[in-house]
């Protein structure tokens, strides 16, 4: 079983403009869809609220692990945690790392999740699918978003 997604996206930004819109938690959930209460602190818990339509009911909480500026940011969490019958709160959380890079004035975002075969069986092959289309659209959206 997999227990990566990787993906990655040029965008026509400077990496100091592409690392303001992943770490300024007001422009990361611009982007990413979410209304996130307080700046990202490494070691601390980031709470808020999917705003995408659809996922209005699904908080957001996930952890600051690394904010190492310019070049790498990185928060753990529970990956397509949307149903919301279910307490997520005791399964383990996937690893998900940004990595940019500049060349000529163009930036390469990279993602990466890691840690799906943690979690609980039944639902591995759902979290994993619905986060690799996921983050298909986010780095869409960030590019969008980083480029305007």
């Amino acid at each position: 079983m997999l227990n990566t997604i990787e993906k990655s996206i040029e965008i026509k930004a400077s990496r100091a403009r592409v690392w303001q819109a992943l770490t300024d938690h007001r422009q990361f959930g611009a982007w990413f869809g979410v209304d996130i209460e307080a700046p990202f602190t490494v070691g601390e818990v980031s709470n808020g609220k999917i705003t995408i339509e659809g996922f209005t009911h699904v908080p957001w909480n996930s952890t600051i692990k690394a904010m190492e500026e310019p070049a790498y940011f990185a928060y753990t969490w529970h990956p397509y945690a949307v149903d919301p019958k279910v307490d997520y709160t005791d399964e383990p959380e996937t690893l998900v790392e940004f990595w940019l890079e500049e060349t000529e004035g163009q930036t390469s975002v990279r993602v990466r999740e890691t840690g799906f075969d943690n979690l609980p069986s039944h639902r591995v092959a759902e979290a994993l699918r619905a986060n690799t289309n996921g983050w298909g659209f986010q780095l869409e959206n960030i590019k969008k978003y980083a480029e305007n």
